[in-house]
């Protein structure tokens, strides 16, 4: 993290010293300085968001724990996640947690999947050897997590509705496959770094079961309309929410569980957690605003489109690519760019509809990293950073050609 944090900052600085000297940008250190201050207050108003939803969800893991019902979860997944983390005893509470966060990530219920997660990176971190140095399971976790397996991007979808869209759900399915390219190709980098073995009759019998419900998915919604799509959807991922609320709850007081007790238990954690982040946040999201700031993505936007023209390709992509490329930096940044792109070149553009693709197909890895791993103070990231950017990579690389596949 060190050299991770340090580089940024350092490329910033470069990149703003070019803008200066070659571009006559006088008032790139100005608009770096003021990133700062950005950021910063930035980051504290994200972190202050968070403690309400944190009491509130680590009270009810809380209560899941308490009652057994995170050990009915864990018996359920466990031959899968035993294969994956070998390092995690069988049945161990974490494998509760991280289906309660995939489970969440899958309806795009963020309110309950941060919390999750960061009760799964708890769980994991107690069985790791090396506290300050990420362990085996928490690196495929970060990056399964990174790697976006939302698979109801009706946020995306209501956006294009907003901006007269035609046919505001015909990125749909491109989003499907471009989200679930980057989760395959996430896991299959950290398998192969970690040594792990896919190919066995457990693993590929939990994914034919994930692909036949992700064949589901796609046959059930594509012919929904956007608006029905965002209700049906909603309805879903919350029914099923409260109704897991009310059965953690019921369960407790049959099984004579202290309920509001062991929920304040689980709300102080939770408080406790919304503060440990905050420094990691602003160092990680002050590092991002400078990099913007800088200039870099321009620089970087204008090298990719020399390469690809000098090579005779098509640069219809590159209006699109901020928001590929900011979307492992900053969720908010991607999603501006996303709608600034749809404003300048139609909703219905091949850049317009690309951005969609792009928002939908990857998470933003560095706030991810920042959160789970800040709460459980972990410094050495060994390889998560390069397994998770190459998920997103493949994730991007995978948007462009579905995009022109569909729309080119």
């Amino acid at each position: 993290m060190n050299k991770v944090w340090s580089g940024f900052i350092l490329s910033a600085f470069f990149a703003a010293l070019w803008q200066w000297l070659v571009n006559d940008q006088v008032a790139v250190f100005s608009d770096m300085m003021t990133s700062v201050f950005d950021m910063a207050s930035l980051s504290i108003e994200i972190a202050l968001g968070l403690v309400g939803l944190l009491c509130f969800w680590m009270g009810i893991l809380k209560l899941a724990e308490a009652s057994g019902a995170l050990n009915v979860l864990s018996q359920v997944f466990s031959p899968l996640f035993h294969r994956l983390m070998p390092e995690l005893p069988k049945n161990h509470p974490a494998f509760g947690h991280i289906t309660m966060n995939m489970a969440a990530n899958i309806f795009g219920l963020d309110n309950a999947a941060t919390p999750a997660g960061i009760k799964a990176m708890e769980s994991m971190q107690q069985v790791n050897p090396e506290k300050d140095a990420a362990s085996n399971a928490q690196i495929l976790f970060l990056v399964l997590n990174t790697s976006s397996v939302t698979l109801f991007p009706v946020t995306i979808l209501m956006y294009r509705a907003q901006q007269q869209a035609a046919q505001p759900a015909d990125v749909f399915i491109p989003i499907i496959l471009a989200t679930s390219a980057s989760t395959l190709v996430g896991l299959l980098v950290v398998a192969a770094v970690q040594k792990i073995n896919l190919f066995n009759r457990v693993v590929m019998s939990y994914l034919l079961v994930a692909l036949l419900l992700l064949v589901s998915i796609i046959w059930g919604f594509q012919s929904l309309p956007p608006e029905q799509m965002a209700s049906v959807s909603s309805a879903l991922g919350n029914g099923i929410l409260i109704t897991a609320i009310t059965a953690f709850v019921a369960l407790a007081l049959y099984k004579r569980v202290a309920v509001y007790e062991e929920f304040i238990e689980g709300a102080k954690q939770g408080f406790e957690l919304a503060v440990k982040i905050m420094p990691y946040l602003v160092a990680m999201l002050v590092a991002i605003g400078l990099l913007r700031s800088s200039g870099l993505f321009d620089l970087v936007l204008g090298s990719i489109a020399a390469v690809v023209s000098a090579l005779g390709g098509s640069t219809e992509f590159v209006a699109a690519l901020p928001t590929g490329l900011m979307n492992p930096f900053s969720g908010s940044g991607a999603r501006a760019m996303m709608l600034e792109t749809m404003n300048t070149h139609g909703v219905d553009s091949f850049a317009g509809r690309l951005a969609a693709i792009f928002q939908g197909s990857t998470e933003t890895t560095f706030y991810v990293l920042a959160v789970y791993f800040g709460a459980v103070n972990i410094r050495k990231l060994r390889h998560a950073i390069a397994c998770g950017l190459t998920a997103d990579l493949a994730g991007i690389t995978a948007a462009i050609f579905i995009a022109y596949w569909f729309f080119g």
